[in-house]
């Protein structure tokens, strides 16, 4: 009896010889890139669709970024790399192990959402498990995170008991996990290439050979301004090949392929500590910058048809088919699954609760350490040094118990590093060790000899540039480093804007949490300089106590200087320390050094002079002169004043004054800055609300005249508050 053979089942791309493998990457992996590329785009388009049904009230989209950003994921680590994305990541979060349901819970303003709690933009990334570090809108303000974060992976690499936690240490601090090859990821836009700290951070990982992935994902915009007027040339490749240190990769990012291999060169460079890569991908933008955005107005027809050519999920799709990695089949199944996994994750996020309405207070600052609680009070431990028979203990200015503050510190806690412009002893270690120099350590010498003690990797100088001080600080204090750094005059201040306002005090709110960043900012302030003029002399505070956030701290004397210093590292929330240069050095306020343990809790005012007739509440170098004029008018007009001296702004003793006036019902309130929108202002507007029954006559302020500070002495004399100015207003309002 004849047999005939069975005719053989139609090959499927599953059945085919798959063997062969793309760089490495085999079916499985290509298979999950494009579920990946499908489930970003059609998480967007949720939110576009929920958008337009009320339920999402922002949305900006990662579409046409996707093949680039899911290469990027299926080569870095979550969990181990740290990453600092910017709002076009969609993809890469997801490659990352994000979720759509937690992208969506972010969408609709979710109490769960991991990103932020309901509290950031959608698409503004965050989770603490994924190392995603909680992101903002300001365009490219994370990229000098990303490098301070770099900066501290490398010191916990080198010094391991770093990583520790350090005895008698009160921050509740988990120990650190750190890699010797770990990559910090930071991205963002072409336009954002025009900003100046994307340049400050090239040029910091470059000279410190970092290991910093640098992505830029171009799509040809800036909202509506295309590359060619944002950058010269219209390539970014080209203006940034010459940095040193560095490797470099331009790539089609619509291409998974070729995204995979130039992300893999640049990372294998990074990993083998050979410094900082810089991956720029050509990718596009299907829909507008976002659904605020209405990219007709100034894109024509036949530029975006022709960009549709080049969507990366409809060519990866023809590829995957074309190379029998998969049928048509196979992949419609895939984006139904996909379809059904989005339409689940968007009815369970609508349906999630939203935040509780009384928890916006929440998170602004540490909910485990408070700076003002007793933890933080402790008595001076003043040494006795014996001259014949009497006991002397030596008094000290406060730039040297300032100094003494950071050694003390920087000897019980290997987390600390300081830098900033001028503070170490010698960028040229050789002149150091061969004592071709002594060492300069800060212009005004408060970090002298600390770099020769603890060296070169825990003190360093910083370039001339405000922003890249306290952006890399924000992102060691992330990472777990305790950075203290300095600017070098207030009156230069003002580059670091964003990093002070939208950045380093908004990190665990916006995050919900998640994240903190507790760096310490030192500042020399205050004008009293005989010549300062406008650009040495500059006050400001208010602008910093307005910040929701930030502690703000502005010490009268050596002994408060060092106590509440000590306090501010060993809180844990951003600190602004205002130093006043006139007070550096001055005979009023010297004090013994009170010990390595000593600390002074913030809100906690002094009493400086007690008194019954008039309460005067000031800070800073108006604290002495108002000594003088209080002391001058009980003399000569027997008038008692009581004055109090603030030492902490954010926060402020309000129940200190509330209980003076009680008893003199008369109040001045006396600051270096301008009279108007003034500090003072607040703390007056408040005693009227608040205190109105008690006061027998008006709230009255003293202040500098409401312009700038001028160089020549006299003006300069007339233009602050003086003693007279003080003696003055305390005579009338003893008259009232």
């Amino acid at each position: 009896m004849a047999t005939t053979k069975a005719e053989p089942k139609p090959a499927t791309a599953s059945t085919k010889a798959v063997n062969k493998t793309y760089e490495g990457l085999t079916r499985e992996d290509l298979l999950r890139a494009y579920r990946l590329m499908y489930l970003s785009r059609r998480i967007d388009d949720r939110e576009i669709l929920l958008k337009r049904q009320q339920r999402v009230f922002f949305q900006i989209s990662g579409a046409g970024h996707e093949a680039m950003l899911v290469a990027a994921g299926l080569l870095l680590k979550p969990g181990y790399d740290w990453f600092f994305p910017y709002y076009r990541d969609r993809a890469l979060c997801l490659a990352l192990g994000m979720t759509a349901e937690e992208m969506l819970l972010g969408a609709v303003g979710a109490a769960a959402d991991p990103n932020s709690g309901g509290r950031q933009m959608p698409s503004h990334w965050g989770h603490k498990g994924l190392n995603i570090v909680t992101g903002s809108s300001p365009t490219g303000s994370q990229i000098l995170h990303a490098v301070g974060c770099a900066e501290a992976g490398r010191l916990f690499n080198a010094h391991p008991d770093s990583a520790a936690k350090a005895e008698g240490d009160y921050r509740e601090f988990k120990d650190v996990v750190f890699h010797g090859d770990e990559v910090s990821y930071v991205s963002c836009g072409d336009g954002t290439t025009s900003q100046g700290e994307f340049w400050e951070a090239l040029s910091s990982a470059s000279n410190n050979k970092l290991p910093v992935l640098f992505v830029v994902e171009d799509n040809g915009y800036a909202i509506s301004t295309p590359v060619e007027v944002n950058t010269p040339g219209g390539n970014i490749s080209k203006v940034v090949s010459g940095f040193p240190n560095f490797h470099f990769e331009e790539c089609d990012g619509t291409e998974v392929l070729e995204s995979y291999r130039a992300f893999k060169r640049a990372i294998d460079y990074i990993r083998a500590g050979k410094g900082p890569a810089f991956v720029h991908g050509h990718v596009i933008r299907p829909y507008s910058h976002s659904l605020s955005d209405d990219e007709k107005l100034y894109r024509p027809e036949a530029e975006r048809k022709d960009e549709a050519n080049r969507d990366p999920i409809t060519k990866f799709y023809k590829w995957l088919v074309a190379e029998s990695l998969a049928t048509d089949k196979e992949l419609k199944d895939l984006q139904t699954d996909v379809d059904t996994e989005v339409q689940d994750s968007s009815d369970r996020a609508v349906e999630a609760p939203i935040p509780a309405l009384d928890s916006y207070s929440q998170h602004l600052y540490s909910s485990t350490l408070d700076p003002a609680s007793a933890a933080f009070e402790t008595r001076p431990q003043f040494p006795v040094h014996v001259e014949g028979e009497t006991a002397v203990a030596p008094a000290k200015t406060m730039a040297d118990l300032i100094n003494a503050c950071l050694k003390d510190e920087m000897k019980r806690d290997p987390r600390i590093v300081i830098f900033g412009e001028d503070v170490a002893d010698c960028s040229r270690e050789e002149y150091l060790k061969q004592k071709q120099v002594k060492g300069k350590g800060g212009v005004f010498k408060l970090t002298s000899g600390l770099q020769m003690e603890y060296g070169a990797d825990r003190v360093f100088n910083s370039p001339l540039a405000e922003a890249n001080i306290v952006g890399r600080a924000t992102g060691m204090a992330v990472r777990g480093l305790k950075p203290v750094v300095e600017i070098q005059f207030f009156d230069y201040i003002w580059p670091a804007m964003h990093q002070l306002r939208n950045e380093l005090p908004v990190v665990r709110w916006r995050s919900n949490g998640a994240f903190s960043s507790p760096a310490v900012i030192r500042v020399a302030i205050g004008g009293y300089l005989t010549g300062g003029a406008i650009y040495h002399s500059q006050c400001g505070e208010s602008i910093f106590t307005h910040t929701p956030g930030m502690r703000v701290i502005f010490p009268s004397n050596a002994l408060d200087a060092n106590g509440l210093l000590r306090t501010a590292i060993r809180c844990d929330d951003p600190v602004l320390f205002l130093e006043h240069k006139r007070l550096y050095r001055e005979t009023f306020g010297r004090s013994p050094y009170p010990g390595p343990d000593y600390m002074v809790p913030f809100g906690k005012a002094k009493i400086v002079k007690a008194g019954h007739d008039i309460t005067v509440v000031t800070y800073g170098a108006v604290v002495p002169r108002a000594l003088q004029a209080a002391q001058k008018i009980e003399r000569e007009n027997g008038v008692s004043v009581e004055l109090i001296d603030l030492r902490t702004l954010n926060p402020y003793d309000f129940e200190a004054i509330a209980e003076s006036i009680h008893k003199t019902n008369r109040v001045i309130v006396a600051h270096e800055d301008t009279l108007s929108w003034g500090y003072g202002a607040e703390i007056a507007a408040r005693i009227a609300d608040e205190l109105f029954d008690e006061l027998d006559a008006p709230v009255k302020r003293v202040a500098a005249k409401d312009t700038f500070v001028a160089y020549q002495p006299a003006l300069e004399d007339v233009i602050l508050p003086q003693s007279d100015d003080l003696f003055a207003a305390m005579l009338e309002m003893s008259k009232y």
